[in-house]
C-alpha cells in the first residue's frame, strides 16, 4: 500500500470565441495555438504511457466552451488551414536556412513536429473530444466539468439562479458530449463562496476544487489541511490546491518554466523575421503576430531578448527529465513526511491550467510524460491517482464548512473586481434580473421560445470571467470589453423585442449562428429555485 497519492489535475478551458461573421479574426487563434501546443501533445503523451503500458491517473476538467469549439465544425476547418499554414512556413524555413546549421536543424525540428500533429488531426478526424473520452473510457483520465460560461460564482451570488445556471448549463452540456453525468467540477478560478456545494449536490456532483486556504480556514479546522479532502454537509467533497508543488512547476521565477534550456516564448519568428518575408503568415492587415516557431532558449534570468542563445530541444528534454526526477523526489520526501505526521495516507492535489503545459511552458507534456514514467517504475512511496478513484477508494473524510477563496491575487475575489473591470457587474446584474424575469414567461410560439433561449446564451457568454480577467491583466482589452458590450446588447435587444412581441427572426437567426454554443439549453433554468 503506498503511503500517499499525488493527483495531477490539469485546467482546460479558453473562452469560447467563434467569428463565422469575418474570415480572420485573432483571438481564434487562442484555440488554434492551444490546440497545437496543448491539446494534441498531451494527447501523444497519454498514448504513449497506454503503449508502453503504465496505467497513469490524471484529472482534468474540459470547459463547455472549450468543448463547444473543438467540436465545431468551422472551427475545425479553420484549424485545419491555420496548420496547413505553419506547415508552409516551416519548409519555407528549412530552404531559407540552408547555410544556417542549427537554425535549419530546428525548422527541420519543427517540421517533423508539425507532421505529427497534422497525423494526429487527422487520425481522429479534427474530434479531439473522442479521443480524450478514449481514456475517460480506459479510467486513465477523469474527465471533470466547470461552469457554463467560466462566470465568477462569487460575484453572482445574489442571483441564486444565475448560480444554478452556470452549474446546471454544465452538467447538462456534459452529459450530452461524454454520456455521462460529470462527477467533480472545476470551480472557475477555484472561486467558492459558502452555501454554494448545495448547488452543486443538487446538480448531482460529487467533488469540486478550490484553493489550498479554502479548506485551510474552513470551520471546525479541517485537522489533515489540504492533505486530505473535505465533506461539506451537503456530502460534496472539497479538495484544496498544494501550494508548494503548485509554486514549483508554476512560477517561472523560482519554479521549473524559467530554466535557461527551455524555449523563450516572448522571441517568434512572426516578429523577428523581415517584413516582406513573413508578411504572407502574419495578420491580414500587416500587423505581426506570433506564428508558434521559435528558435531561442531563456538562456539566463535577466537576459534581453536580443541576448537569447539558440534553443536544443535535446537539452531541453533532458532539463525536463531532471525536473520530472525532482518532482517526484520532493513529493516521495513530502508524502513520507505527512504520512508520519497524519498516521494515513496523504493526497497532493497539483492542480495547474493545462495551457500551461505546451503553450507557455513548451517543455511541459515532456515533464508530465517523464513524471507518470518515473512515478511509475522509479519509486512507491505515492501513487498517482485521479480524484474519483481517490473518493470512491476512501469515502470517510473529515465534515467542514469551506472558507470562501479563490486562487486569484491574495485570493479572494479583486482580479476580477477592481477599477479596470468593476463597470461591467451593475450590466451584468441588470441583465441577470432581467433573465429571472424572462424565466417565468411561456413562450406564444416556437420564435419566441428560441429567442428566449438565446437570451440565456447571451447572458451567460456575457459572465464569462475571461473577460474580466482579461481587462485586468491589460493584454487584448478592447476585445473583452467589446465581447462584454456585444453580448449584453444582444441580450437587451432580444429582452425588448420578447416583451414587445415583436422579435426580428432574421437578426435573431444570425446570432443564433453567431453564438451558437448549448444547442439544448432551457431557459426555464432562471425561474425562482
Amino acid at each position: 500500500m503506498p503511503s500517499g497519492y499525488v493527483a495531477l489535475v490539469l485546467h482546460a478551458h479558453l473562452p469560447f470565441v467563434r467569428h463565422p461573421e469575418s474570415d480572420y479574426v485573432l483571438e481564434e487563434e487562442w484555440l488554434y495555438e492551444a490546440i497545437t501546443e496543448t491539446y494534441i501533445p498531451l494527447l501523444h503523451v497519454f498514448e504513449g504511457l497506454k503503449r508502453d503500458g503504465i496505467d497513469f491517473k490524471i484529472t482534468m476538467s474540459m470547459t463547455p466552451p472549450l468543448v463547444s469549439m473543438l467540436r465545431d465544425p468551422l472551427l475545425q476547418e479553420r484549424y485545419d488551414e491555420h496548420l496547413a499554414k505553419l506547415e508552409e512556413l516551416v519548409e519555407k524555413e528549412i530552404e531559407h536556412n540552408e547555410q544556417n546549421g542549427h537554425v535549419r536543424y530546428l525548422a527541420e525540428y519543427y517540421a517533423h513536429e508539425f507532421n505529427q500533429i497534422r497525423h494526429t488531426w487527422e487520425r481522429y478526424k479534427g474530434d479531439l473530444i473522442t479521443a480524450f473520452k478514449q481514456f475517460q473510457d480506459s479510467n486513465n483520465l477523469e474527465i471533470i466539468t466547470c461552469g457554463a460560461t467560466h462566470g465568477y460564482l462569487p460575484l453572482m451570488k445574489m442571483y441564486p439562479q444565475a448560480v444554478w445556471a452556470q452549474i446546471k448549463v454544465a452538467c447538462e452540456h456534459y452529459e450530452d458530449t461524454f454520456g455521462r453525468p460529470p462527477k467533480g467540477i472545476w470551480l472557475p478560478e477555484c472561486a467558492y463562496y459558502e452555501g454554494l456545494e448545495r448547488m452543486l449536490a443538487d446538480a448531482g456532483l460529487r467533488y469540486f476544487l478550490t484553493d489550498g486556504h479554502g479548506i485551510l480556514y474552513a470551520r471546525p479546522r479541517p485537522r489533515f489541511g489540504t492533505y486530505a479532502p473535505i465533506f461539506t454537509e451537503t456530502g460534496v467533497a472539497a479538495f484544496g490546491r498544494d501550494h508548494e508543488c503548485s509554486q514549483q512547476v508554476w512560477s517561472s521565477e523560482v519554479g521549473y518554466p524559467g530554466a535557461g534550456e527551455y524555449r523563450e516564448f516572448y522571441k517568434d519568428l512572426g516578429w523577428e523575421a523581415e517584413y516582406d518575408y513573413i508578411k504572407p503568415y502574419i495578420m491580414p492587415n500587416g500587423q505581426r503576430k506570433n506564428t508558434g516557431i521559435k528558435y531561442h532558449k531563456i538562456t539566463g534570468r535577466g537576459a534581453g531578448l536580443s541576448d537569447k542563445a539558440l534553443y536544443d530541444p535535446y537539452w531541453a528534454k533532458e532539463k525536463a527529465a531532471e525536473h520530472a526526477g525532482n518532482f517526484m523526489y520532493n513529493r516521495e520526501r513530502q508524502v513520507e513526511n505527512l504520512y508520519n505526521l497524519m498516521q494515513r495516507p496523504p493526497i497532493v492535489v497539483s492542480p495547474y491550467d493545462a495551457e500551461l503545459f505546451g503553450h507557455w511552458w513548451y517543455e511541459g507534456p515532456w515533464f508530465i510524460d517523464y513524471l507518470f514514467r518515473k512515478s511509475w517504475h522509479d519509486q512507491g512511496t505515492y501513487q498517482m491517482t485521479h480524484l474519483a478513484d481517490y473518493l470512491r477508494e476512501n469515502p470517510m473524510q473529515q465534515v467542514c464548512r469551506p472558507s470562501q477563496s479563490s486562487w486569484g491575487y491574495k485570493g479572494f475575489h479583486e482580479y476580477w473586481l477592481n477599477e479596470t473591470n468593476a463597470w461591467i457587474y451593475p450590466h451584468l446584474h441588470k441583465a441577470a434580473e432581467r433573465m429571472i424575469e424572462l424565466g417565468r414567461r411561456e413562450p406564444a410560439d416556437e420564435l419566441e421560445w428560441k429567442a428566449l433561449n438565446q437570451a440565456a446564451r447571451e447572458l451567460l457568454l456575457a459572465q464569462s470571467s475571461d473577460w474580466a480577467f482579461i481587462m485586468r491583466t491589460g493584454t487584448m482589452v478592447p476585445y473583452a470589453v467589446r465581447r462584454t458590450r456585444s453580448h449584453l446588447m444582444r441580450f437587451h435587444k432580444l429582452y425588448d423585442e420578447i416583451n414587445e412581441g415583436k422579435i426580428d427572426s432574421g437578426w435573431l437567426e444570425k446570432v443564433e449562428e453567431i453564438d451558437n454554443i448549448f444547442p439544448n439549453i432551457n431557459y426555464r433554468l432562471y425561474r425562482p429555485l
